[in-house]
């Protein structure tokens, strides 16, 4: 198992490599979840953008969503063709190489694949966490979909579009 500091240092340097990794912050506090990432950044929790991993035709997939927003099993299924099954926290650290808490698309095992979803859209900036439970990166959307290797846009959550 890594050390959570390694995972970190790995998706810092991920983001090194796009001149982004200066923005990377560390906290004294707990980020691990999006209430608790919103207050030690100081935004609004719909400006977290938190990366859920699933497990689709046996492979990890990741899916950065606003921090609002919730995954709509049936736009799941017709975009992945399969259930929405989030994998275990052993499973995150293990085939994603991130711990839950600090799960990001930054740094990933090879084969991981990266979606965003259109939640994301309607933020200027998002903060995603930097392979810890207690970092935070701000990001561009544009800087998000360039650093996060994202394979496409989709659109599998509910909740914001009546925010």
């Amino acid at each position: 198992m890594e050390e959570p500091n390694m995972a970190f240092d790995i998706a810092k340097e991920h983001l090194n490599q796009f001149s982004l990794g200066g923005r990377v912050q560390v906290f004294d506090v707990s980020s691990a979840t999006v209430d608790l990432a919103a207050q030690a950044v100081g935004c609004e929790p719909a400006h977290i953008a938190k990366t859920l991993s699933f497990m689709v035709d046996g492979a990890p997939v990741l899916v950065v969503a606003a921090g609002d927003a919730k995954v709509d099993n049936r736009r799941y299924k017709d975009e992945f063709g399969t259930k929405a099954k989030m994998l275990t926290p052993q499973e995150a650290e293990d085939l994603v190489g991130h711990a839950v808490g600090g799960v990001c698309p930054f740094g990933v095992k090879p084969g991981v694949r990266v979606f965003l979803d259109q939640s994301l859209k309607r933020f200027e900036e998002v903060y995603p966490a930097c392979g810890s439970a207690n970092s935070a990166v701000r990001l561009s959307i544009p800087e998000l979909e360039l650093s996060s290797g994202c394979e496409k846009w989709v659109d599998v959550c509910k909740g914001w579009r009546e925010q």
